[in-house]
């Protein structure tokens, strides 16, 4: 298999590459982004999902760092970050070993926002008591449910065979090289992107590396403990759903705000799974609205 990511040869142009270093912590080399006023700023933790990087929030990222010290990782064997054993590619290892990555950082966030799978990290960190936001856990497009049915049974089996095979990678790579497959993979998602956002997944899905973190990741996750978990979660959730998401559906997020205590659901009219890319000023506002109920009197986190 091709090697990872190299910063040096294919970071020429990532987005808000002045903000990156890199981090050991947990036997991993991370790629992490930093962007905030520094000081007593509180902290803000943006988690992405599969498959993705700190590409995903090119957007939003500037929008909330003039208030927040913000704080985005690669996860363990995508982007940037280097390769994980199978034990951090489950929901809890990868939860244990970015709050390692948080602890190296000497961090605490305050504000968690995560997108599809990134959002059951950030609920894992909560409920394993990991970090304590009194700020709210926002999800975007959270895939945070066991998929039901009939795919139920059957992903994640497929997962699994096609995390050890070895030419998979390679595959989904070769397809990747095709502008046109990377473009029916994001319309897929109900998301419209500019060319930027589309190529920057292009140059992220023909690393066969990636790929591999990507698959690695699908293969060992399991959503049914955060399922049975989520009405012990005491951190306030904001569920954010664009109308379009065609990779997760909007029903869920009603489900797990039927289950969660501090629940509150947003539903962004014309957009897709990937919504904070597509409207970044839009999702900024949708935080921006979610923590006026938990903030200090004085309007300051």
């Amino acid at each position: 298999m091709s090697g990872p990511l190299d910063w040096a040869r294919d970071g020429h142009g990532w987005p808000h590459h002045g903000s990156s270093r890199f981090v050991e912590a947990a036997g991993l080399r991370w790629h992490v982004q930093q962007m905030g006023p520094g000081g007593d700023a509180p902290t803000a933790l943006l988690i992405h999902g599969t498959g993705a990087a700190t590409h995903s929030w090119r957007g939003l990222m500037p929008l909330l760092a003039g208030r927040f010290n913000v704080v985005a990782p690669d996860l363990p064997g995508h982007g940037f970050t280097g390769p994980a054993p199978d034990r951090q590619m489950s929901l809890p290892g990868m939860a244990q070993a970015l709050a390692a990555l948080l602890a190296a950082l000497n961090v605490a966030p305050r504000l968690v926002v995560g997108h599809s799978a990134g959002a059951a990290i950030g609920a894992r960190l909560c409920l394993d008591g990991s970090i304590a936001p009194d700020l709210p856990l926002v999800s975007l497009n959270g895939a945070l449910l066991p998929l039901g049915g009939l795919p139920g049974l059957l992903f994640p089996p497929a997962a699994k065979l096609m995390a050890v095979l070895p030419w998979v990678p390679e595959i989904f790579s070769w397809r990747a090289a095709d502008a046109a497959s990377v473009q029916r993979l994001i319309d897929g998602t109900g998301s419209a992107l500019d060319t930027t956002g589309a190529e920057l997944y292009g140059r992220l899905l023909r690393n066969p590396a990636h790929a591999a973190g990507a698959l690695a990741m699908m293969a060992h996750w399991d959503l049914r403990p955060l399922e049975r978990d989520f009405p012990r979660l005491r951190a306030p959730l904001t569920l954010v759903v664009g109308a379009n998401d065609r990779a997760v559906p909007p029903a869920q997020a009603r489900h797990v705000a039927a289950l969660v205590p501090q629940a509150r659901l947003v539903t962004l009219a014309g957009l897709g799974h990937l919504a904070h890319e597509e409207q970044p000023e839009v999702v900024a506002a949708v935080v921006r609205d979610a923590l006026a109920p938990v903030e200090a009197p004085s309007g300051t986190p």
